[in-house]
Order: C-alpha cells, then structure tokens, then sequence
C-alpha cells in the first residue's frame, strides 16, 4: 500500500510492547503509512494523551475516563487478560487495609493500577507517584510503608525482600468475572477512520508475527531492557501478550467499559 502519511505511534519501552510492535515499526508487515516510533513510559503516555502528542498511542484504561473523545480505542494492540494485574507489595505480610494506612507508592495517577487500588481500598489517601521501576527500591528503603507495582516487578518484587499484600488482578476478576483491562491502543480523534481501521489491521499482523517469529525481536527487546534478565523478559512477554491482544473480544470491551465508569 502506498505510503502518503506518517504517523507518530507512542508505546513503552518494556518487553510486551517491544516484542508485539517490533514488526510493525520494522516494516516487517504491510503498513498503511510510515510509523515513527516512540517510546515512553505508560504514565507519560497518559499525560501527553491530553494534548493529543501522538495519533497512536497506547494509553492506560485508568486514563480512558479523562482523556474522553480525544482518541478511541482500537480493537488490537490490547494489554488484558486474567493473571495479569498490578500488586500491592510491602515490607511485612499485612492486609490490605493495613497497607493503605501509610504512605503507598503508586506509578501514576491515571494509570488502571491506581484505578483498581482506589476501588478495591476507598480507604486510600496518601499516595506518592514515582516511575513504576523506582517503587520497589522505595518501599524497601523505607520511603514509604508500602508499593503499587506493575510491569516486571510482578516477578521480582521477592528479591527485594517484600511480601505480596494482595493481587488486585484476582480482586477485579472475582469482583467482576471479566478480564484485567490494563491498557489499550487508541488513535487519535483526527485519524481518518478507514486509516484507523488500516493500523488496526497492521497493529494485528504484527502481534501476530511476534507470535509466529518470537525471536525476530529479541534483540531490539534486549536493548530496551538492558536491566532485565532474559528470563524476567520472557515471563513479561508470556504473560502480558496473549489472545486480547490480537483482538480485544467482546468481554474485554465489558472489562474496560465497567473499569472506565467506575469511581
């Protein structure tokens, strides 16, 4: 297909997303326009998603709420599925309720992590944000009594020294028997629709390369996780780019539209 416009594409530099767009911004499925790439982390995403900064973006379903109209969802590209929630984590075994009490390290304010937290603790009131990989070092040098967490530190929070307080993932599920809608792909409001539904189709080819050519992208997935151990990267991919992320489904359109109208 001929190539008459380049978009702008905002996603984050950790293993799920690198591992399913790596062909789209490599050229290695059909496109409909030039992709220029660029990587940040999800709770910037969200911020620049109020100025319009990208007309794709991957954006937290916790951001969905304030970013209104100005961008909408595509049905590929999705973060969701069941098992994949944030946890809180702490220095001692304590409930939930007793974690909320002190101070809690959250990755952002409009993050869907945040969102679920508030949901399952209406109790919350003293939060910090801080940059997702800097909370676990936080909460075990005392910064504050306990920690939001997402991404990889699922899998290494126990090398800290801390105790899982609680999966907010099994809470949504059980609350809810849906899915954990934790991000999805949305191109912004000027974005003609067939073009929209062309990215859509492109966003899809290459979740599903990722899948049929799971080693074409170890490379450039290494070099933006140069701190994470292939086994640690692996376990991300594994666990966070699944079937909801070639397409939605119609129970990942109820999980996000029940999380978005919540509180």
């Amino acid at each position: 297909m001929a190539r008459t416009v380049s978009l702008t594409f905002g996603f984050s530099p950790c293993p799920n997303d690198t591992f399913a767009f790596h062909a789209l911004v490599h050229g290695l499925v059909d496109t409909p326009c030039a992709i220029t790439p660029v990587l940040l982390d999800i709770e910037e995403l969200n911020r620049r998603a109020h100025d319009g900064a990208f007309a794709l973006t991957k954006l937290s379903v916790g951001a969905f709420a304030s970013v209104g109209t100005r961008y909408r969802l595509l049905r590929s590209g999705a973060a969701l599925g069941h098992g994949v929630g944030p946890l809180v984590v702490a220095r001692t075994p304590q409930t939930l309720a007793e974690a909320v009490r002190g101070r809690v390290a959250i990755p952002g304010h409009e993050t869907t992590a945040y969102r679920l937290l508030r949901l399952a603790a209406p109790a919350l009131h003293d939060v910090v944000a801080l940059r997702y990989d800097r909370i676990l070092r936080a909460v075990a040098d005392g910064e504050v009594d306990a920690g939001l967490i997402i991404h990889e530190s699922r899998f290494t929070y126990a090398e800290h020294g801390l105790h899982r307080v609680v999966d907010l993932g099994d809470w949504w599920e059980h609350e809810t028997g849906l899915p954990v809608p934790l991000a999805g792909i949305c191109a912004r409001d000027d974005v003609d629709p067939a073009l929209a539904h062309d990215l859509e189709q492109a966003i899809r080819a290459s979740v599903q390369y990722a899948f049929d050519h799971p080693e074409a992208s170890r490379a450039w997935v290494r070099a933006h996780a140069q701190e994470m151990s292939d086994a640690v990267c692996d376990q991300h991919i594994a666990l966070y780019v699944n079937s909801h992320s070639l397409d939605v489904g119609d129970d990942g359109l109820r999980a996000i539209a029940r999380l978005t109208a919540a509180g």
